[in-house]
């Protein structure tokens, strides 16, 4: 059976099989995500109505998994992800490995692993492998000139071209966060005529904020509902992607949530330890401001949710994102 990668899905044609078992290994995860969306287009474009239907592998028992992969009598398409296969059970990755012998027809099976965790996780790995799995590596992206790579490679995926010093602007602009600088890297390339150097940087960071998600996220995260809300409208007026808003969104309430449960202490000494940027610390110390644990871990999950929603699991991602929006505030308001 063919494939079809992610980046290719807009131009393969429909007639095309998608990959009835695909492995997503690593923890990097934009990279993961992207994955799993590759997944969801090469479905959709055998069958345009294949739903997609996420799980948590512990929150599976066998007889669930067999029902959920169980054919459909319609020949509906369908892509069932697993998360964090890592933390398997035995029983519970026996049977996955059962059905990887034998899929059933129009199921896309994508399993998330980390690379890591128990035994049965592991070997879960290996028997997907042999099972004729696809197999997509998403490893973390640590390196300054992996970091650079990606980069380029975001802005050319967008239709650009980024010199040496448009790259290292946007890093230190931005700092190293992958959803960060893809998301930054789309809109450069739209705001621009898509060749980016240094000065197109600083003039996007400067002036261009405002039409981006990263100004609906930081009002989301402080608690203004008025200028989230506004934000959000204009950014979807002028065609901003839901995906970098949600990815925006997610972004923030995890920086906020990472920087409040190590406390507070110099940005500078943290930075090396959270991997974060001096700026960006002391920034998510300011908004942790009013934010309490539950609140936070509430928020971690409202954007967890989004992101399915805008991927493909909502019918009206715009309606997605605005309560999604509203719902973040009124956790920290709750707080």
């Amino acid at each position: 059976m063919v494939g079809v990668a992610w980046e290719d899905a807009g131009v393969s044609s429909p007639a095309v099989t998608p990959d009835p078992l695909h492995l997503v290994l690593g923890e990097e995860e934009l990279l993961a995500e992207r994955a799993v969306r590759g997944a969801l287009e090469a479905a959709r474009l055998a069958d345009p109505t294949a739903e997609l239907r996420r799980v948590r592998v512990t929150e599976l028992s066998p007889p669930e998994l067999a029902e959920m992969l169980s054919p459909s009598l319609f020949a509906e398409g369908r892509v069932i992800v697993l998360d964090a296969a890592q933390e398997a059970g035995k029983e519970i990755a026996e049977a996955v490995v059962s059905y990887a012998r034998q899929p059933a027809e129009g199921v896309s099976l994508v399993v998330l692993h980390n690379g890591g965790g128990r035994k049965p996780g592991k070997d879960l790995v290996e028997a997907l492998r042999k099972a004729g799995a696809r197999v997509t590596q998403c490893s973390k992206i640590t390196k300054p000139a992996e970091r650079e790579a990606f980069v380029k490679d975001e802005v050319r995926r967008a239709g650009g071209r980024i010199d040496a010093g448009g790259v290292a602007a946007l890093i230190e602009a931005v700092g190293s966060d992958l959803r960060e600088l893809a998301a930054a890297a789309s809109q450069l390339v739209a705001d621009t005529d898509g060749r980016i150097d240094e000065a197109a940087v600083r003039r996007y960071h400067r002036g261009r904020a405002e039409v981006t998600g990263f100004a609906v996220a930081e009002k989301a995260v402080t608690g203004d509902r008025a200028g989230a809300l506004e934000a959000l409208r204009w950014a979807m007026h002028l065609g901003v992607a839901h995906v970098l808003v949600a990815d925006a969104l997610a972004d923030a309430v995890r920086t906020v949530a990472r920087v409040a449960a190590v406390g507070r202490a110099d940005p500078f000494r943290l930075a090396s330890e959270l991997g974060m940027p001096p700026w960006k610390v002391k920034k998510a110390q300011a908004q942790s401001r009013g934010w309490t644990p539950e609140g936070l871990a509430t928020a971690m999950g409202l954007v967890a949710d989004l992101n399915a929603d805008v991927k493909g699991a909502a019918a009206d991602p715009d309606y997605a994102l605005e309560r999604a929006v509203m719902r973040i505030i009124d956790a920290r308001q709750r707080s």
